[in-house]
């Protein structure tokens, strides 16, 4: 359909990811299989669905796949909160990215919102 890579939501959803990624590596070594991977999954999955769903050929598959970044979003959060009571995130961290998180789910909504008016 169209370059992700000019969508702000993409653009934010990849800067999001890279501060997970950054924030993660302090994690203990036993969750590097468990709760790391998880956060980093969620993360990236938000931005490559965005990608993905670009790249197809109708409004309806895209939006398909905003949705999916949607709920990875949410997950996203879930996992970050986790974190936060373990103590694993500094609590200024933790609050900066839980907003970022929300900020991006609110504006995967609007762009949702608009494309599907647009159909």
């Amino acid at each position: 359909m169209f370059d992700f890579r000019k969508l702000r939501i993409w653009q934010e959803g990849q800067e999001l990811t890279l501060s997970v990624y950054r924030l993660t590596r302090s994690f203990p070594p036993e969750e590097l299989f468990g709760l790391t991977s998880q956060l980093r999954r969620s993360a990236a999955s938000a931005p490559h669905n965005i990608a993905e769903g670009c790249g197809r050929q109708s409004a309806p598959d895209f939006l398909r796949f905003l949705t999916f970044a949607m709920g990875s979003a949410s997950e996203l959060e879930s996992q970050l909160l986790l974190a936060q009571a373990l103590e694993y995130l500094p609590t200024s961290a933790a609050e900066q990215l839980l907003s970022d998180v929300v900020r991006l789910r609110k504006m995967m909504t609007v762009y949702y919102q608009k494309v599907k008016a647009s159909q």
